[in-house]
């Protein structure tokens, strides 16, 4: 039997049966060679704990020593047309010995003489050399996102006591995984790491675990749908600097694009290149189709690349998507050598990349709680945060408060009193965009599948990776786990399951004509997961670039983070992690003034505490 649970983002009820199981890895190596990097990880089997809700604490805090992986929300399905399968996979051969692990890396790029790396580093350091404080603030975050991790990450390096509070019971946030009960992980979405994010390259180098990125070949791949069971590459050679390797690769390429169609979209991104970043932001009021037509870029690189392009940045097509968006990936990519260069984490986020920094915070001094859900924000008199109520009775007090929680979350947060503020009042501009994430397990190892990133270009589907090849901890030699993101989402976000995999059949069978049919004559499934998210990043639309906030509120001692929040990198992990660390920049360059009101508000309390 599945065991299920429910969370309701517009009342933030939540009722949960918890499968728990506790994963060691006992080893993980790399080594490098002149062709790339052979990395092994030895998964050892996997002890079952079971507990269920009424036998949990309400609220639970993070040790250094626990790493749980907990199952929650998203259903379970074996296929019925090989019921006998489900225990013959791996995940039953986990519980019987250690699995040895091989896969082929490439090497990681020279990211750390760059530029953008180097600035990254710049701000992370200054929180570590800021002037100690005499006490440290109590900040209290909502949300253990990356954007709420790296708020607390950071006051923690510069000396103050962060303690943050997740209404789940699982780290991430949009990075949230689970495990099945044959052991194996499924995600909220296909996450990729790029060479163009330099506060998350930098976060890993912090933290110590850079090894834990499984760098990639540097090439994009698409496949091709006039064409079913071809894919079409444009390889970025390593021995021309950017632009020239971006530009190498765009030429090579006579698949997509004819010479004709080239020189036109070339013409068509001149402005951009000449007018830099001020011609980029003033492109926020198209739509890429608009700018497209504008530019007059022929419909075909609309057809052949920028869709694709849409949908794997913003889940949207690019008669939605505003033009500034698509630039900005455009900017980064063409101007970094090794910008668009992607790596994939070696296993499940919750593990692999927030627990260390869970650790790290805790290491400070800091907190970090589950089972911790926010029911309202109280206020002083003065409009100002007095405390966070939650769901179970208990008021957490702190020096300054920090929403990480999505933008649609955090608006139904937002007290009366503050509604009419403009700063708030423009949120109504974002909202989320809905997502579904599909895992499929196959009774085989599919072949025309590469271990890299693939652009599905199909009406329903935009990016997909065979995640028994390009991730370590789901490696597999014998049977395929796709991971895809089923997008745009909004016509299916309220489909069954059983729809949705249907649909996803009928596209994988062109993808892989030889080996997959849509009625499993061929590959049959084995199990599948469906992973819905009916608001994930906010929907980069045209003007909606203004409506996104500062970190530091007009609401003395409140700030925000999250990746709608005002910083360069969008709706991204990039972005999630540089807004917390503004957050955190704003909030220590105001702790003499939340320090001191907070000594304020204890004297004003003082007498009323004598009097009674």
């Amino acid at each position: 039997t599945s065991l299920i649970a429910l969370l309701d983002y517009a009342d933030f009820s939540c009722a949960c049966w918890l499968n728990i199981r506790l994963t060691r890895i006992c080893q993980c190596t790399c080594f490098s060679m002149d062709t790339g990097c052979l990395s092994s990880m030895n998964i050892a089997g996997a002890k079952q704990v079971r507990s269920f809700a009424g036998q949990l604490h309400t609220q639970r805090c993070f040790t250094s020593s626990s790493v749980q992986a907990l199952k929650t929300s998203h259903r379970t399905t074996f296929s019925s047309t090989s019921p006998g399968l489900r225990n013959k996979g791996k995940g039953s051969r986990r519980g019987l010995r250690a699995l040895q692990v091989v896969c082929q890396d490439f090497p990681r790029p020279p990211l750390e003489n760059t530029i953008n790396y180097l600035e990254a580093g710049q701000l992370s350091s200054s929180f570590r050399s800021s002037e100690r404080p005499s006490k440290p603030l109590q900040v209290v975050i909502a949300g253990a996102g990356l954007a709420g991790l790296s708020t607390a990450k950071y006051l923690a390096d510069a000396g103050h006591k962060p303690i943050v509070l997740e209404a789940r019971d699982v780290l991430g946030g949009k990075l949230a995984a689970w495990k099945d009960e044959d052991g194996d992980w499924y995600e909220t979405g296909l996450h990729i790491f790029f060479g163009a994010y330099p506060n998350v390259q930098n976060l890993f180098a912090e933290l110590g675990i850079s090894d834990r990125l499984q760098w990639k070949e540097h090439s994009m791949i698409f496949a091709m749908p006039n064409k079913p069971g071809e894919y079409s590459r444009f390889d970025f050679p390593e021995t021309l600097p950017a632009p020239l390797n971006g530009v190498w690769a765009i030429l090579k390429n006579n698949e997509m694009l004819t010479w004709p169609e080239k020189v036109k979209f070339a013409i068509g991104l001149l402005p951009a290149m000449l007018g830099g970043q001020a011609y980029v932001e003033a492109q926020d009021g198209l739509t890429v189709s608009e700018w497209m037509e504008k530019q007059g870029v022929p419909d075909r690189v609309n057809d052949e690349v920028f869709i694709a392009m849409s949908k794997a940045l913003n889940f949207i097509n690019p008669d939605e998507l505003s033009m500034q968006c698509i630039l900005i990936a455009l900017n980064r990519f063409l101007q970094e050598k090794h910008g668009s260069k992607m790596a994939f984490l070696d296993g499940n986020p919750p593990e692999r990349l927030c627990m260390p920094i869970v650790n790290h915070i805790q290491s400070l001094g800091g907190e970090v709680r589950l089972n911790s859900r926010i029911q309202k924000i109280e206020l002083n008199p003065d409009g100002t945060v007095k405390h966070f109520a939650l769901t179970d009775g208990t008021q957490i007090t702190g020096d300054a408060y920090v929403c990480a929680a999505p933008v649609d979350i955090f608006k139904l947060l937002v007290p009366q009193e503050w509604r009419e503020i403009s700063y708030f009042k423009r949120l109504d501009k974002l909202v989320g965009v809905p997502v579904i994430n599909v895992h499929i397990w196959f009774d085989r190892k599919l072949k025309n599948t590469y271990d890299h990133l693939l652009f599905s270009r199909s009406s329903l589907l935009s990016v997909y990776a065979d995640m028994s090849l390009a991730c370590k901890e789901y490696y597999d030699p014998n049977r395929s786990m796709l991971e895809l993101v089923f997008a745009p989402a909004e016509e299916w976000i309220g489909r069954s399951d059983t729809e949705i995999i249907e649909a996803t059949m009928l596209e994988l069978a062109k993808l892989f004509p030889d080996e997959i049919a849509a009625d499993q004559s061929k590959a049959k499934i084995l199990k599948y997961h469906v992973v819905k998210t009916p608001r994930s990043v906010y929907k980069t639309v045209p003007n909606c670039e203004p409506c996104r906030p500062l970190q530091r509120s007009p609401i003395e001692g409140f700030y925000l983070a999250g990746d709608y929040t005002k910083q360069k990198y969008l709706a991204s992990m990039e972005g999630a992690v540089l807004s917390g660390k503004f957050c955190a920049q704003s909030i220590v360059q105001d702790s003499k003034m939340l320090s001191r009101r907070s000594q304020e508000s204890l004297q004003s309390e003082a007498p009323v505490a004598s009097q009674l």
